[in-house]
Parts: structure tokens; sequence; C-alpha cells
């Protein structure tokens, strides 16, 4: 019999004239019998009531006479999301649910675009739920008499789970919530409720990815017995239509590029039909540029077209928001801004273009069109240049196998470690048996023994065995056994420094006569000159000058203009992808031609197959030329383009044992290209075993890499993760360079004094596993270790290695001539047939974009 919670809730269900799913049922159970767990549930499927509603169901039964009268009940439930943007639209969806129920509650957000007045009326009167993020949650942890806060908290639900495992935010959620458990047992203990597991509840919502169970378990941590555990999956088979966007001439387009606008013409027809339509790029130049050609080349949608990517002004992306909700756009150009849960059920076309690089991305991104429960997700795939269509048709595949990525979580994170044993010591303090016992519990440190989490503590209290003569290191004090800060400056300085995002300084940009575009690096803006003009927030504007980290601009009438740049290199392709990939290639080598996109591949395929050979999946494939630049190498593996860049150097350094030589490297995800002035012994390099070896890979790894300095630019984000360097405070954050030069001087003197420093080896470690994907890698070479290897000698760059080739004049310093030009010159150089080589990709009519380098 339904209990008086289920009533209600049925209710409401048949109010609104909605069926409960059979996930959503089984969760309902799941919950109410007490069960901690994880969710997984695909975008639209209504996964957010199927974790509030039993939630609200479970208080009904325990309040049954009284719940529509019951109000400042304290905070009873956490909902943590990835993104502020998420926690609006679900405040709303929540709070409109409790209104028609009958439950007096408040639903509140509190994040970094949360007021200073909102905080504090926070503060005087907890709401029941509150929606939060990682970083928001860690300083609810920093301030005084946190404990009371908590004390009547339910449960922790994290949503989008998926999005948040694998970095250092995940890590963030880890650590708080063992906090927060720890704090629930031992308030449940005091009132003679002991178990002998947490009281406190904790969900995790995440979307299909390769290692769900593993992701429950990094939620839940090493104190939740199994039985107390349980893994709700939706099992809806969401009904999703993909399709590439062939271009019209395939022997003409580009075999190199990524922007694709020359596709701009079938994209817009795919809009005009569509009723509303989000365009994602991979980048926030991508989607500039995107933009910009559209409202020249289309100006009919002005107005009804905007721009939505994470350096726009917030104000900016709540309007867009709101204006899809209103059905008031046609059109969005995005980036990952817009990947994640918003509920946009206006949209009905979903066009991507370039390849996300992975699986899960493009499924999630897919998954915002038809953004409702058994609606149809329809999704486009833009190729930005040839070979690109065949990881369309590697996409289509993956999804009708159900292969997804996994998410590896990360592991001993001291960097961000060590901020949270700061922010226990600002506000209540902590006692050093306790802290490892809850961080012990966490399944990031699981594997930290005690000598190291001493030498944390030894850190904090006393700069640890090189900083001890310096007072800024020394931050946390100990009394009677308790670690505590009682510098006021030192917690203030900690307060703000929360969080483990960190990019390059950020200057805002406002409009001469006031109000904000959002923000721009400051290594984009140093370049400017006052009286330049460049591109952003879909305007031209003309740089006046800089002013306390500001960007003065004003409107400008001219066409051309730069497109702003923004740090961060290009997404590798994934693992899973890559397999795909591969399969796809091999179906070519053996003539099966069942994709469309593989069909109209064919004459590029065919001019790859006479010019050299289409390995097939027991083959592996090296290009040898050469050309007055010297000799070309090209290999194969299609395993990624990090991937590559370590097999490349780690190739180039055997070979130079042979024969000692200096290389030029060019990468893509496919392939990569060895360039010496001389002769390269390759066959002799391949009568060798060891040649593609994993024997004495870290060793050869570290000699053909600069190791030291690829640890060095880790040990920057690791730095300001751990609080060893301070960003500056609002409104005056440090220079670039300081920070820079601060880092490497701390690496520099850690290295020399105090090698075996936990920071400066995570910084190693980190280098290795996410800079070089030191584990795909080993995989990779595995692989080639059981092929063939197939080693011709061309006349000329083929199909494949012309990309890769294109790729590595963006690496030039200085050129006048534009991309086009430089590849047009290349193809001429290498005695390329006109009929071979397509036209490089014209930009659209009108359309004025100078970039200093590649495309």
């Amino acid at each position: 019999m339904a209990t008086k919670g289920q009533q209600v809730i049925q209710q409401w269900y048949k109010q609104k004239a909605w069926k409960q799913f059979p996930f959503q049922k089984e969760m309902e159970e799941a919950y109410l019998s007490g069960f901690s767990g994880l969710l997984n549930a695909p975008t639209g499927s209504g996964k957010t009531f199927a974790l509030f509603l039993p939630f609200l169901a479970g208080f009904i039964n325990k309040h049954s006479d009284t719940y529509t009268t019951k109000s400042n009940n304290g905070l009873l439930m956490l909902w943590i999301t990835p993104l502020r943007a998420l926690t609006n639209d679900i405040r709303k969806a929540m709070q409109e649910t409790c209104d028609e129920i009958g439950l007096p509650w408040r639903i509140m957000t509190r994040t970094g675009d949360t007021s200073a007045a909102e905080k504090a009326a926070l503060k005087r009167k907890l709401p029941e739920v509150l929606l939060t993020t990682p970083e928001s949650l860690h300083l609810m942890l920093a301030q005084k008499e946190y404990p009371k806060v908590f004390a009547g908290l339910q449960v922790l639900v994290c949503d989008e789970w998926h999005e948040l495992l694998g970095t250092k935010r995940g890590v963030q959620v880890e650590l708080g919530l063992s906090k927060l458990k720890a704090l629930s047992a031992k308030l449940k203990a005091e009132e003679g409720q002991s178990n002998n597991h947490s009281p406190l509840r904790v969900w995790g919502i995440s979307a299909t990815i390769g290692n769900l169970e593993q992701a429950a378990e990094v939620l839940l941590g090493n104190d939740f017995p199994p039985e107390q555990i349980r893994m709700v999956r939706a099992n809806i088979s969401k009904k999703l239509v993909i399709e590439s966007v062939i271009p019209e001439n395939i022997e003409n387009y580009s075999w190199a590029g990524h922007i694709g606008v020359k596709l701009l013409p079938q994209v817009m027809k795919i809009v005009a039909k569509s009723k509303t339509t989000l365009i994602f790029t991979n980048t926030r130049s991508q989607a500039e540029i995107w933009y910009h050609a559209i409202i020249d080349n289309y100006p009919e949608y002005a107005g009804i077209m905007a721009m939505h990517h994470g350096s726009l002004d917030n104000e900016l992306r709540n309007w867009v928001e709101q204006a899809l909700h209103a059905e008031a756009l046609k059109v969005v150009v995005c980036t990952s801004s817009l990947d994640l849960g918003v509920d946009f059920r206006p949209v009905d076309t979903v066009v991507q273009v370039g390849s996300p690089k992975g699986v899960a991305r493009f499924m999630q991104r897919a998954g915002r069109s038809g953004h409702a429960p058994g609606a149809i997700s329809k999704a486009y795939f833009v190729p930005t240049h040839s070979l690109e269509l065949l990881e369309g048709a590697a996409l289509k595949q993956a999804i009708k196998n159900g292969v997804f990525e996994s998410r590896d979580p990360m592991l001993l994170t001291m960097d961000v470690l060590i901020q949270y044993m700061v922010t226990l010591a600002v506000s209540e303090g902590f006692r050093a048996d306790e802290l490892y016992r809850e961080v012990k519990s966490t399944f990031a440190f699981a594997d930290l023994r005690r000598d190291e989490f001493n030498q944390l503590l030894d850190f904090i209290t006393n700069g640890g065995k090189t900083l001890a003569q310096y007072d800024e290191f020394l931050k946390v004090e100990v009394e009677n056994g308790l670690f505590k800060v009682n510098n006021r400056r030192v917690a203030m300085r900690h307060r703000l420094s929360i969080g483990t995002i960190t990019s390059e300084l950020s200057i805002r940009v406002k409009w001469l006569s006031g109000g904000s575009l959002g923000t721009l690096e400051e290594g984009f803006i140093s370049k400017l000159k006052p009286g330049n003009t460049f591109w952003f927030a879909g305007r031209s504007l003309e740089f006046i000058k800089v002013k306390e980290m500001t960007a003065y601009v004003k409107k400008s009438t001219k066409t051309k203009g730069l497109i702003p740049s923004w740090a961060g290199g290009r997404m590798p392709l994934s693992s899973q992808l890559s397999a795909v990939f591969r399969d796809k290639l091999d179906e070519v080598a053996h003539g099966i031609e069942e994709d469309i996109e593989v069909k109209s591949l064919k004459p590029l395929f065919d001019l790859q197959s006479k010019l050299s050979h289409l390995p097939q999946s027991h083959e592996f494939l090296i290009e040898s030329f050469k050309s007055r630049e010297g000799h070309h190498l090209l290999f194969y593996p299609f395993e990624g383009r990090l991937v590559h860049e370590g097999m490349a150097s780690l190739l180039a350094f055997r070979i130079s044992k042979i024969k000692p030589a200096s290389f030029s490297i060019a990468m893509n995800d496919y392939g990569f290209e060895l360039l010496a002035d001389d002769d390269i012994p390759i066959e002799q390099a391949l009568e060798d075993a060891d040649f593609f070896s994993i024997n004495n890979l870290i060793e050869d790894i570290q000699n053909s890499l600069n190791a030291n300095e690829m640890a060095r630019r880790r040990f920057r984000d690791i730095a300001h993760i751990g609080g060893l360097v301070f960003t500056g405070y609002p409104g005056q954050p440090m220079k670039n360079k300081h920070l820079q030069a601060s880092t490497s001087l701390l690496f520099e003197v850690f290295n020399e004094y105090e090698p075996d420093n936990l920071l400066v080896r995570q910084a190693y470690n980190e280098a290795l596993a996410f800079q070089l994907e030191e584990f795909r890698l080993r995989a990779a070479l595995q692989r080639i270790q059981t092929q063939s290897i197939v080693l011709k000698t061309i006349e000329r760059p083929t199909p494949f290695a012309f990309p890769i080739m294109v790729d590595s004049l963006g690496r030039e310093k200085l050129t006048t001539e534009t991309m086009e030009e430089r590849i047009a010159k290349m193809a001429r150089r290498y005695g390329a047939d006109e009929d071979d080589v397509p036209e490089p990709a014209p930009r659209p009519r009108k359309v004025g974009i100078t970039r200093k380098k590649g495309f």
C-alpha cells in the first residue's frame, strides 16, 4: 500500500498529466528504503524529479498531518551541480513543485553569482533545499559554526556527477562529503541513534559513462557497505537521429582546417526548417567566428540569434537562457557552457561543428534537442575537414554499440587536500587523527599514507623542510592538538582562493559608456593597441584603454578585426572513439561502404590507396618521403594528439640513439610527422625489436621530452590550488608573469632542496597522466607491436599526411601570408595535382577575420 507521501506524489503526477516512468518508481522505492547510490539517466528524462520527489515523499511520510504548514525546517537537502547556470532552472522547478504540493518551503541557491545580501539572508534563515557548487560548499565549510548549518541535513545529491568525476572539482566533492558524513554520524551518535554506516544519504546523478559502478564507488567513498548501495538505471531508449552534413562537392572540400564555415549555407538550411537550433562549437573562438559569419551572411537573423559561452558576462548568458525558454530565439551559437542540464524544451535541433572527440560529449549535446521525456533528439554533425567525416561515421557506430568513455577518478591530489585542510582550519579547526580517518574514507585518498599526511600537516604549519623561514607559508597554528588559522589576513586570503579551477588572468571588457560584455585573457588584451578592432560577444569593438584590470571599448563600424583566443589546447580523440574510428578505417580498407560518410569519402580513400596504402586493422602504416625541407616520416596510430605527442618524441629519441639528429615534430588526432634535415634510418630502427617496445618507457619518455619543463607547467596550477601563491584580491589580481615567476622559483627550490616534496611529485605524475596520457601511450605501443609494419615510400603528401603537415604551419612564429595562401603554396611545393588537392576552404563572403596563425 502506498504511503501518504507516495499518494501525494502520485496525485501531483496526475495533475500534471505526466506518467511516472519505471525508473522513477524504482528510484522512489530505493530512496524511501534508505539506500544511497547512483541514478543513471539521460538528459531530458525527468531525472531531477526522480530524486527530488522521493525526498519530498519521505518528508511527508514523517509529517503526514502537518507537512502543509511545517516551515523553517533548516537545511534538509544539499544539491550540488557543476555549473552555476544549472541552479536557476532546477531551483525554479523545485520551488514550483513544492508550491503545487503545498509544502511551505524555500528553495535557494548559493554560488559565485549569489549576492552578499542573499548570502547574509541564507545565514539568518536556512532554506530546506540549497543548490550549490563544489566551490561554494567548501566556502560554507570555511565559515564559523558550519556544523550548525548542516546539523539537520538528510541527503546530498550530486547532479551531473560524470562531469565532476575525474577532475579536481570532483575530489573537492569527495572531501566535502567526507566531512558532512562524519558530521552527520557524530550528531546521530550523540542523539543515541548510532549505526554502523553514515546516516546521511548520498545520491549521484550521472549520464551514461563507461565506468558507472566505479563512479558510484568514488562518490560514496569507502565507508558505505555494499548492501546499502543501489544503482538505478533509466534504461530509456531515447530516440536519437544523427545525420552528417556532407559537403556538396566532397572532392573540393578541405583536407585540413578547424572552422567548417564552408558548410554554412547547408547549416542555415537546417536552421531555417527547425524551430530552435543550438550550434555547438568546440572553442569560444570558433563560436565567435560562426556567430559573425551567420550575422554577416544572413542579416535577417539579427534579433533572433545569440551566442553563449563561458567568457560572456553573466547577465548576457542569463538573457540568452531566458530567451531560449521564451522561444524568442531561432538559433544560438554556443560552447560547452550549454552542455549540461538546463532544460530548453523549444530546442528541436542540435548542430555539432567539428568532431566532439568523444561519444559521451556528443550524446550530451545531442540530448539538448528534444529535451523532454519521449521526444526525439535530432543532431547534425558538420565536419571541418574531409577525414573528419569518418569520425562522424564512428560516432554513429559507437552510439549504436553503446560504447562510452570512462571517467578515470583522480587519486592523491595533494594540492586539493592541502587547500581543504586549511579550509577546515580557517573555520572550526580540525584534529589530525580525526581528519585523517575522514580523508582516508574517500576514494581519492584511500591510499594516503600517514607519513604523507604528516608531511602535509608539517607543510601548512611549519612550511615543510624548505619554507620554514618564510612566515607567509606558516598558515596554521596548533593549540592543544587543534589545527587552526588565527590570522584574519590568512583566513581572508584563503577564502578568496578556494577552488580548483585555474585559468589565465582575465580582464573584464566594458563599454566606455558603462555595461559589461564579459572577460578576455590578459595575453590577448596585452597585444592590443588603442584603436585596434576586435570581435567579441558578437560585436565589432574598438579598443580604447586598460585601467585597473578592465578593458574599455566602444562600438566599431569596421568589418575586419581580431578574433580573441583563449588558452587551452584542442581536445584529443578519446580512446573509445579512436578505436571505433580504426574499425571504420578497417572496413574502408576491406571495401565495405555501408555508411554514407564512407561512400562520400571514396575519392579521398582511393587517392590514399593510389599514392600509398590503406591500412587494415592488423597493419601499421608509416610513410616516408623527401623534400627540400628534409626527410619526412609519417606514422598513423589513430590514437589522439596527446598520445601522438608522446609517441613522436619517444620514437625520435630511439632513432637518435642509432643516428644523432634533430627532429621537427607535428601531430594531429590521426598521426604524427618526424622531419629531419638528413636521412632518417627508419629501416634500421624497425629492425630493432624494442623500437615500439614499452621496455624502459618512462625513462625514455623523460629522456625524449623536457619532463622538467612539463612538470613545471603543471606545478603552476598545483601551487595555485595548494595555496603556495596568492593570485590577488578582487580587482587586483597578480600579473601572469609574476605568478609564473613565483611558481617557477618554488619549483626549482623544491627540486633542489626537497626532491621528495609531494606537490612536485604530483606535478610529474600529472604531466605523464594528463599531458601525455601515458596509459594510452603504453596500450598503443603494445597494439602496434602485434601489427605488421607497412613502410611506404611516397612521392608527395597523401590525404592522411597533408593535414598533419598543415598543422605544423601554425607553429611558425612570423608570417605575412594567410593560412590559405600557405596551404596552397605547400600543395604546389610538393607537386600535388590540382585535381587531387582541394581548394582551401574559403571564408564566407564579407567575413573579415584575420588571425596570426592557424585556423
